[in-house]
């Protein structure tokens, strides 16, 4: 695909993927998100334990009251470390549920740590009815609020990601201003660039000084739209590694598409091969 096109129309290379720093980061946040949640849920738990044991039949408001806002705290906590795991790690739209429950797990964790208890203190019978008031009715508010807090309203995506991913290599090429290169996806819009420009230099020749965008992959196996696994990407049909294959051939970006996402490692050789005087 030519750079000079417009932005909208840029091609995807390749899905975008997280890193294996962005993968510790989240795996580290989602840790301490569940721990948080496993402390709101264990108040909770303790406020029902106290119900049962009619700790709040005639007093202890504060202490009830507390143990709301505690719950609050850990489940909007979590909630915040969940969505910044998120962002270092997105799911993919293509799997509807499990994208859905990644995004609103903090929402589905408050209601869990907020509505027994609150049920629960609007039908003990036992509970002095104006402190049940009260506390049933900072705990509704407490929970809306800590509740808002676990709701994604605009939630990364892989596809998004590689849209943006694809836009910043894009704005790179073109010496634009790089609006669109946020920190999740913009050091591997660097790699597109980068991968771009070599397979330019290697192609070179004296009748096209500026090299090529086409190269050659080994097509994904059984009739596929994408690799199972990724393959390398050549400079022409004829290098040794191709030879008695089903090769596919098109830009680098087509070729990352079918999941033919890594550079060959042999510039030189395959420059002989395959006639290019080249710059590397």
């Amino acid at each position: 695909m030519s750079d000079d096109k417009p932005l909208a129309d840029v091609d995807v290379t390749k899905a975008w993927q997280a890193t294996q720093g962005q993968q510790s980061a989240a795996k580290r946040l989602r840790i301490y998100a569940a721990l948080a949640w496993i402390v709101a849920i264990g108040g909770e738990i303790a406020g029902i334990i106290l119900l049962y044991r009619h700790t709040f039949d005639h007093g202890n408001l504060a202490l009830l009251i507390g143990m709301l806002v505690g719950v609050a705290i850990f489940a909007i906590a979590g909630s915040l470390m969940w969505k910044a795991a998120n962002k270092h790690d997105p799911a993919s739209k293509a799997e509807p549920f499990k994208f859905f429950i990644q995004n609103q797990l903090g929402a589905i964790v408050t209601l869990i740590a907020f509505l027994p208890l609150i049920v629960l203190i609007f039908m003990d019978k036992d509970t002095d009815p104006k402190n049940k008031k009260i506390a049933g009715g900072i705990g509704i508010a407490l929970a809306a609020i800590a509740t808002l807090f676990g709701i994604s309203f605009n939630p990364p995506s892989v596809e998004q990601y590689t849209q943006d991913m694809n836009k910043c290599a894009a704005q790179i090429k073109a010496n634009e201003a790089t609006t669109a290169c946020s920190p999740e996806v913009a050091e591997q819009a660097k790699d597109i660039v980068r991968d771009s420009k070599t397979v330019a230099d290697a192609t070179k020749s004296a009748t096209n000084p500026a090299g090529l965008d086409v190269v050659y992959w080994i097509a994904p196996e059984n009739g596929a739209k994408t690799s199972s696994t990724p393959h390398v990407f050549h400079l022409c049909e004829g290098v040794s590694p191709l030879r008695g294959k089903t090769v596919n051939h098109g830009s680098v970006t087509e070729a990352y598409g079918q999941n033919a996402s890594r550079i060959t490692k042999q510039i030189a050789m395959e420059q002989k091969q395959c006639g290019f005087s080249g710059t590397q």
